[in-house]
């Protein structure tokens, strides 16, 4: 495939990444100015610890990106931005150390004590955590720390320039406030020298070309001193702009519940001199009640819960479809996120240029650096068998599955090891999701008096079945009993269900030709003989 055939695929293509980077395109016609680098920009805000919604943004953003990269052929960049300068408003609930981290509220977060105690503050470590994933996915990224930022002095230029337009960003705030908070609202927050609390207060700006502010503290004295070097900070929607400004930002995207920080930002970054970039409005991820994840309740998955219960692969393809629509993000889902990855991953090899282009597995496989290129290594790359066949296995085995017998029963139903690491990664999830949401769900019922004849004559028909019986032809046997008239089956679908509720414990299940091939005719057969033991 030819740069030219991708460049032109991607000027037509409908998937939501490549028409934003069509709209960027369009913006940035001749690129940006002696060829620097397009930058994308993604947002943190390190209070409560990393989830699923802070992963999809920089995922999503990375999507954009290298449609972006196959559509212009331009050079780009993505840093990630943390504001760990903002202060500390609410202690989230799922946090240890509850009560030392109430004695620091209000200070910014780069300088309250790590809760867990490993690392120099609170928000080094969920900074950590955050890079730790995004190294893991393989995400390309320059991390920026906002403390870094301010107290080196690097924004310096950037505060000078918001406090010489002090005046006109309050002409845009103050009109959106509620009486009370528009009282003391001021573009620039100084850090009390006293207590080190970010404080809400008016402020003067006594000279903005040497960064001089002066402002009343927490005990009453009046203070003059430098907002530069990490002595102060900007409010939210000003900092959003400000660095939008200072770092030349072309493209990020938020979540719906920042659309007016969006507008008001865009005006503020006028008045600065830049531009609001280009980017998408995203809804938000719900939890299986369908209330909006947070970070301070600490509801929904974490990143650690779903590839304990799923795959990183999966965890990719559950995020890229409909950013514009909300999404339940609960445990329930990851099951069929991962067969149907593996669906998609499939048939990319097959498919023409343009269908490529609007498969989930085409962007994911470039979401990584590595892979980054124009043709998409191993696009034909498969696995023998679903997740779902591996969860049922392993639900058959109980409180005895492990990674190290499912993968022994695979081997003998291939023929051959497990020499596979996506294989590996999906036997490891199946016996944990298996373990904590399924065993303590399973229920074998008995079967009926019909139900129990139509299993002994699936006992017949295994006991006549050779060795090493193709799962198609397990599986035409199973189909011709459920067809037979005195067992009284209305339609095929009732056969199944009696043997996953009476055989599995469960209402749906696999095909079962293929579950009897990998769990073995002689274990089926003692499946069989268990449930016409209950009748």
């Amino acid at each position: 495939m030819t740069d030219t055939a991708l460049q032109d695929a991607a000027r037509s293509s409908k998937a939501w990444p490549f028409q934003e980077a069509q709209r960027l395109a369009k913006r940035l016609r001749n690129g940006k100015p002696n060829g620097e680098p397009v930058l994308f920009e993604t947002g943190y805000g390190p209070s409560g610890l990393p989830h699923i919604g802070t992963f999809q943004e920089v995922l999503r953003t990375t999507f954009v990106r290298r449609a972006y990269e196959a559509l212009t052929g331009q050079v780009t960049r993505l840093v990630a931005f943390s504001d760990d300068m903002d202060g500390l408003r609410k202690v989230p609930d799922n946090l240890p150390n509850q009560a030392m981290l109430t004695e620091h509220l209000g200070k910014p977060l780069s300088c309250i004590p790590d809760p867990f105690e490993k690392y120099e503050s609170f928000a080094h470590h969920n900074n950590a955590m955050l890079r730790a994933f995004l190294d893991r996915f393989g995400f390309e990224y320059e991390f920026v720390a906002a403390s870094d930022r301010y107290n080196s002095g690097a924004f310096d230029d950037a505060l000078k320039n918001v406090l010489a337009h002090n005046q006109d960003i309050l002409d845009i705030m103050l009109p959106t406030l509620r009486a009370e908070r528009a009282a003391t609202y001021s573009p620039i927050m100084p850090i009390s020298p006293t207590t080190g609390v970010v404080l809400q207060v008016p402020v003067e700006v006594v000279d903005a070309s040497a960064g001089l502010i002066r402002f009343t503290d927490e005990d009453g004295s009046v203070i003059e001193q430098s907002a530069l070097g990490g002595k102060a900070k900007l409010q939210w929607k000003v900092d959003f702009a400000m660095r939008w400004v200072a770092q030349g930002v072309d493209y990020e995207m938020y979540g719906k519940d920042l659309t007016d920080t969006g507008v008001q930002s865009g005006k503020i970054a006028r008045v600065l001199g830049g531009n609001k970039p280009e980017g998408l409005i995203y809804e938000l991820f719900l939890d299986e009640n369908g209330e909006k994840i947070s970070k301070s309740k600490g509801n929904g998955l974490t990143i650690e819960q779903w590839l304990e219960y799923g795959t990183e692969e999966s965890l990719g393809f559950y995020i890229f479809p409909n950013p514009k629509s909300a999404k339940q993000l609960h445990v329930g889902v990851i099951p069929r996120a991962v067969d149907d990855y593996w669906q998609f991953r499939e048939r990319l090899a097959e498919q023409p240029l343009d269908k490529q282009l609007g498969n989930p597995a085409w962007h994911l496989l470039r979401a990584n650096e590595s892979l980054a290129t124009p043709d998409a290594p191993g696009a034909g790359d498969t696995v023998p068998v679903t997740f779902g066949l591996l969860l049922n296995l392993a639900s058959v085995l109980g409180a005895e599955a492990s990674a190290q017998n499912v993968a022994e029963y695979l081997e003998s139903y291939l023929g051959a090891p497990v020499a596979n690491p996506a294989i590996d990664a999906m036997i490891d999830a199946a016996v944990a999701y298996t373990r904590d949401f399924i065993v303590p769900t399973l229920n074998k019922r008995a079967p009926t008096a019909t139900e129990a004849e139509a299993l002994r004559a699936l006992d017949e028909a295994l006991a006549a079945a050779a060795p090493g019986t193709s799962a198609e032809d397990l599986q035409t046997s199973v189909y011709e009993i459920g067809k037979r008239e005195e067992f009284g089956f209305e339609n095929l679908r009732d056969w199944f269900r009696a043997l996953y509720e009476t055989l599995l414990g469960s209402e749906q299940g696999p095909r079962m030709g293929s579950f009897i091939a990998l769990y073995g005719i002689e274990n089926s057969r003692k499946l069989i003989a268990e449930a016409l033991g209950r009748s």
